[in-house]
C-alpha cells in the first residue's frame, strides 16, 4: 500500500477525511486526550477541523493522516508548513498511549523522503513532561513560544543530518 508520497509500514497513515466522524468526535472528548491539548476549547468542530486539514494538504502538498494499525484507529497527525519549518503534531487515542515514538519515528522516516522537509518543530503542552523521547531522537529544546494565547516547549529536529 502506498499513500500521497510514500510507502507504509507498521503503521497505516491514511485519509483523515475517511476516519467516521463520530470516531473524531469521541477521540477530541476523551479528556485523557484533552488534557494535553491546551488550544481545544470547548465543543470540537468536527467539519471545520477536517475542512482545515484538508486545505493544509492543498496548499503544502502534506498534512495530517489518520493512523492505523489494521483496522484500529490509533489517532492522527502529521506535518503542517509553519512558516520555515514543518510542525509535528500527534493526538492518539487512548488505547494507543505508549505508541507515540514508533509513530513518530516512521513519520519522520517518511518526511526524510521529502526533501522540502528539513526543520521538523515539535510543540508541547506544560502538561508533558517527558521529553526523553524527543532527545532520542535527536531534537533540542530551544524554548518557549506562545501560540493561539498558550504557552508551549519548542524542540527542533534537524533532517537534514
Amino acid at each position: 500500500m502506498t499513500l500521497k508520497g510514500g510507502p507504509v509500514r507498521d503503521f497505516e497513515f491514511g485519509d483523515l477525511q475517511a476516519v467516521p466522524r463520530e470516531v473524531l468526535a469521541a477521540q477530541m472528548a476523551d479528556a485523557r486526550v484533552a488534557e494535553h491539548l491546551p488550544l481545544l476549547d470547548g465543543a470540537f468542530d468536527v467539519d471545520g477541523f477536517l475542512q482545515a486539514k484538508a486545505q493544509r494538504w492543498e496548499e503544502d502538498g502534506l498534512g495530517h493522516w489518520a493512523i492505523w494499525q489494521g483496522d484500529v484507529f490509533l489517532g492522527w497527525g502529521g506535518f503542517e508548513k509553519e512558516e520555515d519549518v514543518w510542525d509535528f503534531g500527534l493526538v492518539l487515542t487512548p488505547q494507543a498511549f505508549g505508541q507515540g515514538l514508533a509513530i513518530t519515528r516512521q513519520a519522520l522516516d517518511f518526511a526524510r523522503g521529502d526533501a522540502r522537509v528539513e526543520m521538523v518543530q515539535f510543540l508541547l503542552a506544560p502538561t508533558r513532561r517527558s521529553v526523553k523521547a524527543l532527545a532520542r531522537m535527536g531534537a533540542e529544546e530551544v524554548g518557549e513560544v506562545r501560540y493561539g494565547g498558550q504557552t508551549f516547549r519548542r524542540f527542533l529536529l534537524d533532517m537534514r543530518d
